[in-house]
């Protein structure tokens, strides 16, 4: 009954109090019932000063003692004004997230506009929830401009990671009150798998293939001359020699060498051909490992998982593509 109790009050607090909310597309605006306001504990110690002036004023008949205390009794409510404004009717909304690998900082961009004239100055923003870290960033916010700024998640596994609940909060001008409210924007980053240490990672699986016309990307063996530089050609075979005769000013590019024969290799990234007894995790974390080096390399490669399948390519439109299907993966073996 006690548990049913607190679950039915935690609820009422987070849903009619604090106005707690599910992700929250598009612009928000925080309006009046979502900004919270109470005294600090300097406010509270200035609070009991009051008091203790205003006592004092009548034991002792003291004109000018009511004039003191009215007097900052009348800045403690032009504060309190002041502080509820800095933060009511501020414009919020997400901007993108990266995609990221698991073990790294997500960065959730957030953007704060003021449609009013008065400038807002010291609002911190800071994710809250069980193991979200404690920092938290400041910003200040022009009248009639905008202010940006990220805030950072570490991520622990791939897919979807959601942008955690955020709480602003303000204490200016003179933090006697601290105002704050909550928002749950809608984002979200893609975390693709952490790739496989590369000392445990086994070599690519290539797999030699003669071609009729004596190209490949591998085995090359006789040199036949030299050509411009074209999108996908090896560091290794630039033509240095050639390159740095060549006026800088006039003829300002690449050279490449060019061979004739040897073998290509056909690289696949294949989940299939992975160990079947290998861990789902393990395998995606190989597979993203042997990716990157790929397009170290620049070796066009292959990819299959599941029925996802795209035919040998290279660059970063297919990295992605392949990444982002490893990150979304819910295959069992």
């Amino acid at each position: 009954m006690l548990t049913f109790l607190r679950k039915r009050i935690r609820h009422w607090l987070d849903q009619s109090l604090f106005q707690l909310r599910d992700a929250e597309p598009g612009e928000v605006l925080l309006t009046q019932r979502r900004v919270f306001i109470v005294p600090s504990r300097p406010g509270l110690a200035f609070a009991f000063m009051l008091v203790l002036l205003f006592l004092c004023s009548i034991n002792y008949n003291l004109s000018l003692g009511f004039g003191l205390t009215f007097l900052l009794a009348a800045c403690a409510v032009i504060d309190m004004h002041l502080t509820f404004r800095n933060l009511a009717y501020l414009h919020l909304s997400a901007g993108k997230a990266a995609p990221v690998f698991a073990g790294e900082d997500a960065l959730f961009e957030l953007h704060l506009a003021n449609r009013r004239k008065h400038a807002r100055y010291g609002i911190w923003l800071g994710f809250i929830g069980r193991g979200m870290p404690a920092l938290e960033r400041a910003a200040d916010v022009p009248g009639h401009g905008t202010s940006h700024l990220t805030l950072a998640v570490t991520t622990s596994r791939r897919g979807w990671q959601p942008a955690p609940r955020i709480r602003l909060r303000t204490r200016f001008p003179l933090g006697l009150l601290r105002a704050w409210s909550y928002w749950q924007p809608d984002s979200k980053a893609l975390v693709y798998p952490q790739p496989e240490e590369s000392l445990s990672t086994p070599p690519l699986p290539l797999a030699p293939v003669e071609k009729s016309d004596g190209s490949g990307v591998a085995g090359h063996q006789d040199f036949a001359g030299i050509r411009s530089y074209q999108s996908g050609d090896s560091p290794k075979h630039l033509a240095w020699r050639q390159i740095a005769r060549l006026d800088t000013e006039l003829d300002a590019k690449l050279i490449t060498k060019q061979f004739e024969g040897g073998a290509a290799s056909d690289l696949s990234i294949d989940y299939e051909a992975l160990p079947y007894g290998m861990p789902v995790e393990s395998k995606l974390s190989r597979m993203t490992r042997w990716i990157l080096e790929a397009e170290a390399r620049q070796l066009p490669y292959a990819f299959r998982l599941g029925d996802q399948v795209y035919a040998a390519a290279l660059g970063p439109a297919h990295q992605r593509a392949c990444l982002r299907a490893l990150a979304l993966y819910e295959g069992q073996l």
